[in-house]
């Protein structure tokens, strides 16, 4: 696979050294890599409007002007599938990670082997958001990338899919259920949900990181809380 990868960090130091390690990644795992070097998040917004998309962003979080989690904040906005690594000489800003849906954090001095296993999963995250949901909606053949799909419910013969739009098709929970991945848990007999796009479990409800609320029946809090955890 080829993958297109920036490493943001006011060091240049880091970059480099952060980059060496990356070759070194691609070289053993058989895989193309074309590393961009950013000196400030300022730097990266200009400079990847002109250059295009990335798939995997090694993020400095302590940097000038515009730190590492602001900028992340932004490019969500835009781009749901950049997997976003930060990396940090501190631990303080764990909690925030959550709202960029960060995939991991890497501490200073970054380590090899932990770099590796993270992008490892890197990787195989963005395979999978290449996979498609093929349903027939509305008399057509539609095509629902699935990790824009945020959850589905049903309503009597038929099934509700959420995603970029709703697609409403006769089926069952179940048979659609066969047709996803791990990062989906089905929540009682009337509601499939995303476990990536999940901002915050109560006992009664599951919200959404767009606001959406999903009605969670009783005795269900612990297996989706489990379910967030295992997915990893």
């Amino acid at each position: 696979m080829a993958y297109r990868i920036a490493v943001c960090d006011d060091s240049a130091a880091d970059r480099e050294y952060t980059a060496g390690l990356v070759r070194a990644w691609a070289a053993e795992t058989d895989n193309q890599v074309s590393i961009s070097l950013f000196s400030s998040g300022e730097n990266f917004l200009f400079r990847a409007e002109d250059e295009g998309s990335f798939d995997i962003l090694l993020l400095d979080i302590e940097m000038g002007a515009m730190d590492g989690v602001t900028l992340a904040k932004k490019l969500r906005q835009k781009n749901e599938t950049l997997q976003i690594v930060f990396i940090t000489g501190y631990s303080d800003y764990i909690a925030e990670g959550y709202e960029v849906s960060a995939l991991h954090y890497l501490m200073k001095p970054v380590k090899k082997e932990k770099l590796f296993s993270v992008l490892n999963r890197a990787a195989e995250k963005l395979r999978r958001d290449e996979n498609m949901l093929h349903l027939e909606a509305g008399g057509q053949l539609v095509r629902i990338p699935i990790y824009t799909i945020r959850y589905a419910d049903v309503q009597g013969n038929y099934v509700t899919v959420h995603a970029f739009q709703d697609f409403t098709v006769k089926m069952t929970l179940s048979e659609l259920e066969k047709e996803l991945d791990d990062r989906f848990y089905r929540v009682g007999r009337s509601a499939i949900v995303n476990l990536t796009k999940i901002r915050r479990v109560t006992k009664t409800e599951i919200l959404l990181q767009d606001g959406t609320t999903v009605p969670l029946p009783r005795g269900a809090y612990d297996g989706v809380n489990r379910a967030i955890i295992n997915m990893g």
